[in-house]
């Protein structure tokens, strides 16, 4: 018999010997750490398959687009209001009217308040402890090209703010109890909404609501005491909120992967519809209505007739408020959209396959 054909005798005492062998138990597998491989493979993400959709890259082209064409309208009217306010004759009396009367016309509530932020060392202090906090939790979360991202963004906002003033004229058009310089745009303003707003892009997703309500309140505190101690005229204050949106907007535009949610974290946030819903339609439809107060006095400004000083207080109240909503409405809105596109990966797990038959 040849050997291909041979039995195979098995020893019955090692055969039983291997049964009484215990089996060692399979460990249970452990979660993955990170969100990609929560979505992906380990030998997908090795392969390279987590950069296969460019949506892990950089944010949709139309979030891109949006960005940009906000960022050019929050400028062009950064640089009309600067035009009425300061080439019209009515312009320059509603600047005036308010700058001299504006402190008096604060309601006893809100006059402490604003006061406290008079104080330029007051300003300084909190938006660099703003901007500390912001730096903290950037090195926390890793996000090494979103903290130069801000640096550069936070520059071209300090540059804004140094350079306009030497290079914007104020023309004479009637007599002023003001300061017949330029002033535009307020640095302490610029200051206070830049911070607001590189802290709102350095937190993660849960709390982008909260902080922009808490970039909101403290931009418009700001732009209101540096009205009321005589700073800065309304012009000012509108001007330097429209700058700061405008390169922020430019700024989120150029977002990189390293500054987007993880795939696998992505996820749409309530707080952030209903805060960002919020804030852009009271932006909206303040700004509208600070408007209207405004055409409403117009014909008594050129006169600087007594009459009109109420409506210039109020508008100044609420565009101020408005815009700053506008703004910090825009920003959080933006950035939830630039950093939290959803991907062909899901966002718990990876497509359902195709029934088999």
């Amino acid at each position: 018999m040849t050997d291909e054909f041979k039995p195979i005798i098995r020893d019955p005492h090692k055969s039983a010997n291997m049964l009484e062998q215990p089996v060692a138990p399979v460990p249970a597998p452990q979660p993955p750490s990170d969100p990609i491989e929560q979505v992906l493979s380990p030998r997908e993400v090795n392969a390279g398959l987590a950069k296969a959709d460019p949506l892990t890259r950089h944010p949709r082209v139309s979030s891109i687009m949006l960005s940009v064409v906000f960022g050019l309208l929050l400028l062009a009217a950064a640089a009309g209001v600067w035009w009425l306010g300061v080439r019209t004759m009515e312009g320059q009396s509603y600047e005036d009217m308010v700058w001299s009367k504006f402190d008096a016309a604060l309601p006893g509530w809100l006059e402490p308040i604003v006061h406290a932020f008079t104080i330029s060392t007051v300003v300084i202090a909190t938006s660099a402890i703003m901007s500390i906090i912001a730096l903290a939790v950037l090195i926390v979360r890793k996000r090494w090209l979103l903290i130069a991202q801000l640096a550069v963004f936070g520059g071209i906002c300090f540059a804004a703010a140094e350079l306009l003033k030497p290079l914007l004229p104020r023309p004479y058009l009637i007599n002023l109890e003001s300061n017949p310089n330029n002033s535009a745009p307020s640095g302490h303003v610029i200051l206070a909404a830049t911070a607001g707003v590189i802290l709102l892009c350095a937190v993660p997703r849960m709390c982008r609501a909260l902080v922009a309500v808490i970039g909101w309140a403290y931009a418009v505190l700001v732009g209101l005491s540096v009205i009321a101690g005589q700073w800065h005229r309304p012009t000012d204050v509108i001007m330097a909120l429209l700058i700061v949106g405008g390169v922020a907007m430019l700024m989120l535009a150029a977002t990189f992967a390293n500054g987007m949610d993880e795939p696998g974290s992505r996820a749409s946030s309530p707080s952030v519809q209903i805060v960002g819903s919020v804030l852009l339609t009271f932006g909206v439809i303040g700004t509208l209505y600070g408007a209207y107060i405004i055409w409403q006095i117009q014909p008594g400004l050129a006169m600087s007739a007594e009459w009109t000083n109420s409506g210039a207080h109020l508008s100044t109240v609420i565009l101020t408020a408005s815009v700053a909503s506008l703004v910090f409405g825009l920003v959080l809105t933006m950035r939830q959209l630039t950093a939290s596109p959803l991907t062909q990966l899901g966002l718990v797990g990876a497509p359902p396959a195709p029934p088999k038959r």
